[in-house]
């Protein structure tokens, strides 16, 4: 079943983060339904948020390799199960 997912992750010394954190996002780029990215320069890091529709499976997936990264603190929320239309794709 799916859920909507918001990842919150923050990138220590995005410059060494970044190239990977893209690449890895970009390959979940089918349950993506948005991202926000904030530079934070004076503290250097940046501060991102992707918001997700999938089923658990791979929010988790998407979670656990973005965790993996050197430098990238991560935290996710998650919905319960989907009703009505949305539910049934």
């Amino acid at each position: 079943m799916e859920r909507i997912a918001v990842i919150g992750a923050i990138l220590q010394n995005p410059r060494t983060s970044q190239k990977s954190f893209n690449e890895t996002v970009s390959a979940f780029r089918g349950i993506v339904k948005g991202r926000m990215g904030i530079p934070v320069d004076e503290e250097d890091l940046a501060v991102i948020s992707i918001t997700l529709q999938g089923d658990l499976d791979e929010i988790n997936s998407l979670t656990g390799k973005l965790g993996n990264l050197k430098g990238v603190i991560v935290k996710t929320a998650v919905s319960s199960e989907l009703k009505g239309k949305e539910a049934d794709k």
